[in-house]
């Protein structure tokens, strides 16, 4: 048994970098390119990785990994099936929430705002350009639902998997893609002492962008 003295002693302090007012680019989405870029140089284990949080209709939050595919000029891009919990909260509740943590960086990035689907052909184009296999896989689980074994899956999937040898793949009316457009984005930056280094944008115009240091 792990005791809650072992779990409370865990601690690590943060060294590696620093980020104050000379770094700061002036449009947040221009900062996070740059930190991205700096994850995927640095071979961060899946950088794209990113919890979403949502909200059910009593206010109850969940959350869950999706992986970032795409940022367009006013959002961030993932896919999913518009049928599962996820999707289900975000067709009740748009205002939702995502978070990166890039630990190898000492780094993390928090992002709130809105979420809107994408049009029908931007979820055609990726979808066409996954592997096969995850084609198929979209159409064979019905995500978020109780079934009865791993069976049901494996066998929709064998099914799926012959039929599509002679009919045409179709992109399942149910599966598609999502961008968050954020409010605010708060870019964090571990430092010794947990005095870490904060900047929040919040959105003020269309292309204008407040930017304030936050207290670690």
């Amino acid at each position: 048994m792990i005791s809650n003295d072992t779990i409370a002693a865990i601690r690590k302090d943060y060294t590696l970098k620093q980020f104050d007012e000379s770094h700061v680019l002036k449009n947040p989405f221009d900062q996070f390119r740059s930190w991205f870029k700096e994850a995927i140089d640095a071979e961060v284990n899946e950088p794209n990785a990113m919890t979403l949080a949502t909200c059910k209709e009593n206010g109850q939050p969940t959350a869950r990994i999706v992986l970032l595919k795409g940022i367009e000029a006013h959002g961030f891009v993932f896919f999913t099936n518009y049928e599962s919990h996820k999707g289900t909260e975000i067709n009740k509740n748009p205002f939702a929430a995502l978070v990166f943590f890039w630990p190898e960086l000492q780094r993390q990035i928090r992002i709130e705002g809105k979420i809107k689907k994408l049009d029908e052909a931007s979820s055609d184009a990726y979808f066409f350009s996954r592997p096969i296999e995850s084609q198929i896989g979209a159409h064979a689980s019905p995500q978020s639902r109780p079934i009865e074994s791993r069976q049901v899956i494996e066998d929709n999937f064998k099914r799926l998997q012959k039929r599509f040898e002679t009919d045409p793949m179709s992109r399942p009316i149910h599966w598609g893609g999502y961008s968050l457009e954020p409010n605010s984005i708060e870019f964090w930056q571990g430092r010794a002492s947990r005095l870490h280094d904060r900047f929040l944008y919040t959105k003020a115009k269309i292309k204008d962008w407040n930017i304030s240091r936050l207290a670690p």
